[in-house]
């Protein structure tokens, strides 16, 4: 399967997904649901949910434990778009190619469905913390004939299997929080920078929260998820780190020159904003020099994984040269290929 059949796969897996969970979590108020709708099924190209399901499936193929955090990250993502686009931040208009939600409703309904979305991100993880949680007592009730006390419960073997999924999806939920947090940090400081000359350790802190916290979430919750190694971790973190930073840098650029009609948005913002970028502080080609080696190193990261990790490697690259004609990218199977 090539990589552009490959990637529309996963996005058309990870609609569906959406709307089973947006219908199912409806707001009492119908505007406000349609409003909530009306981003989160806007379109996109689902990069980090897909990122999710993508990097479980390195170490386990049935995606099914993993889809609700795949749909969770979508959703704050969605809920940091409605917010990014209001006045008061980016002041946009559009976003893929349709009026923004505080233009398709009002500024009110759209800071509501924004916070509306992240209220449905953490109720979709807390439920299946609630399931694996229920999970547990339900095997200790019907099979600890004896007492019902915390060693019967860590003594199963049973028991401890579930226990150490439990806690590893506390801790999931504990990075979900903070990736949160980091992002809205993140929007915070580049609002504060605008019209600002800052330090390129300072820019790079920005975007690594503004826009890299979520992606580094959605590679680790799909390692844990799928209970590899410390070493598998932190080798994809390595890799979630460089691609977070490669597409800020890649946005930079594209806000230069990039094409309206693709990208669904005017281009230029950052410019009339005066926000500090990689392309104010460093130039076009600067940019694009660091968007390069980071790209590249992120794809030495996983190069060990071998033709599993093709795919991965494949965003990589569709970070790098997205928004360009697919028959003039190096997007293919082929680019991939690991030389040995």
């Amino acid at each position: 399967m090539d990589f552009k059949t490959e990637l529309k796969m996963y996005q058309d897996i990870v609609n569906k997904e959406l709307e089973k969970y947006i219908r199912k979590n409806k707001c009492i108020e119908k505007v406000l649901n349609s409003a909530m709708e009306y981003s989160l099924m806007a379109g996109g190209k689902r990069l980090r949910p897909i990122l999710v399901i993508a990097t479980y499936k390195l170490f386990k193929e049935n995606i099914e434990e993993c889809m609700p955090y795949a749909v969770a990250i979508e959703m704050v993502h969605n809920f940091s778009l409605i917010h990014d686009d209001l006045p008061g931040i980016d002041n946009d208009d559009f976003r893929h190619g349709k009026p923004t939600n505080h233009k398709k409703f009002n500024e009110a309904t759209a800071i509501l469905a924004g916070d509306g979305l992240l209220n449905n991100a953490y109720m979709v993880i807390s439920n299946d913390l609630r399931n694996t949680k229920l999970n547990i007592e339900t095997y200790n009730i019907e099979n600890d004939k004896k007492e019902y006390n915390l060693n019967n419960l860590i003594n199963s073997t049973r028991n401890k299997d579930n226990l150490e999924n439990l806690n590893k999806k506390i801790m999931i939920f504990n990075e979900f929080s903070n990736a949160v947090d980091r992002m809205i940090a993140g929007e915070y400081i580049d609002t504060e920078y605008e019209g600002k000359q800052v330090l390129e350790e300072n820019l790079e802190y920005m975007d690594e929260n503004k826009t890299g916290a979520l992606l580094k979430l959605s590679v680790r919750m799909g390692a844990l998820l799928a209970k590899c190694t410390e070493e598998d971790v932190e080798r994809l973190t390595s890799y979630a780190k460089k691609i977070g930073l490669a597409f800020q840098i890649k946005d930079d650029i594209l806000s230069e020159e990039g094409d309206e009609k693709i990208l669904g948005k005017p281009v230029g913002n950052d410019k009339k904003l005066n926000k500090c970028t990689y392309v104010s502080k460093y130039g076009l080609e600067g940019a694009k020099d660091k968007l390069n080696k980071l790209i590249e190193e992120a794809i030495n990261d996983i190069k060990v994984y071998g033709e599993k990790a093709e795919f991965l490697m494949g965003l990589a690259m569709y970070i790098k040269d997205r928004e360009r004609d697919y028959r003039k990218s190096c997007v293919n199977r082929i680019s991939f290929r690991l030389i040995t």
